[in-house]
C-alpha cells in the first residue's frame, strides 16, 4: 500500500511540519552578558546539559572570487575573544575561497531549543605551529584521511585507499607527520547573532557588534 502523503504536493508537506513543538527555554536579553563569547558558552553549555546532539557542528559559508556563495558544516574547534576556529586542508574547495575571498559567516541550530547562532566577520589563518597542533590532536584515521589528500576531487576508490594506507603508514612511522596545507582558521567576527525561538512566533533576536575599540554593543532586532 502507497503512503497518502506521495499524493500531497511537496509544499504542503513542507508547510505541515510542525515548528518549535518541543520546551523552550527561556531568553531575557537584558540579562546577556557583555561578550557574545560568554553567551555562546552560556548556551553550549546549556546545549550539552540539554543533550542537544553534535552542537559544535556549524555551518560555514565562503564565497569565492566572484562572489558565488558555498556552505557546508564542519566542527568549530574554539571560540574565544580572539574568534571563532575550523580547521580545514588550504587547498580544499573551502580553503581556496578564503584565499581569494577571506571573509566568511558562520551558523548554527539547535532545533531542541530553537536557537541560532550566527557570526561573521573577516577570516585569518593561523600560524604553522597552532595549525599543525589542531592537525595532531585528530584521530589517527582523520590524520590519514587528511594527509592523503584530495578532499572534494573525484572519487577513484582504488587510489584513495592505496593514498590512505599510505598515509597510514606515513604516520605509524613518524607520529608527528602534519599535512602541509592543513590550516586552522580564525574568524574574526564584527557581528554575533543570537535567536531563541517562542512557541507564541514572538521570538528574542540580540545582535552584538563589535566598535572600533573592541567594545561590543548590544541591539535588539526584530525577528
Amino acid at each position: 500500500m502507497s503512503d497518502h502523503t506521495e499524493h500531497v504536493p511537496l509544499r504542503d508537506r513542507l508547510r505541515a511540519i510542525r515548528m518549535f513543538d518541543t520546551d523552550l527555554p527561556g531568553f531575557d536579553p537584558a540579562e546577556a552578558p557583555d561578550s557574545p563569547v560568554a553567551l555562546f558558552t552560556e548556551w553550549l553549555d546549556l546545549a550539552l546539559r540539554s543533550g542537544v546532539p553534535e552542537p559544535h557542528v556549524v555551518n560555514l559559508a565562503t564565497a569565492d572570487v566572484a562572489g558565488r556563495p558555498s556552505s557546508r558544516f564542519l566542527i568549530l574547534k574554539d571560540v574565544d575573544e580572539a574568534g571563532w576556529r575550523f580547521a580545514s586542508s588550504s587547498a580544499s574547495p573551502k580553503g581556496r575561497d578564503l584565499a581569494a575571498n577571506p571573509n566568511a559567516a558562520i551558523a548554527c541550530y539547535w532545533a531542541k531549543q530553537g536557537r541560532q547562532i550566527r557570526a561573521r566577520g573577516p577570516v585569518v589563518p593561523e600560524p604553522p605551529e597552532r595549525s599543525a597542533a589542531d592537525f595532531l590532536a585528530r584521530s589517527p584515521d582523520a590524520r590519514a584521511e587528511a594527509l592523503a589528500g584530495g578532499q572534494s576531487e573525484p572519487l577513484d576508490s582504488e587510489k584513495r585507499a592505496v593514498a590512505v594506507a599510505e598515509a597510514r603508514a606515513r604516520i605509524a612511522a613518524d607520529p608527528g607527520t602534519v599535512a602541509p596545507d592543513w590550516t586552522l582558521y580564525t574568524l574574526q567576527p564584527e557581528s554575533v547573532e543570537f535567536w531563541q525561538a517562542a512557541r507564541n512566533r514572538e521570538h528574542v533576536r540580540l545582535r552584538y557588534t563589535r566598535e572600533g575599540s573592541g567594545r561590543w554593543t548590544r541591539t535588539l532586532l526584530r525577528p
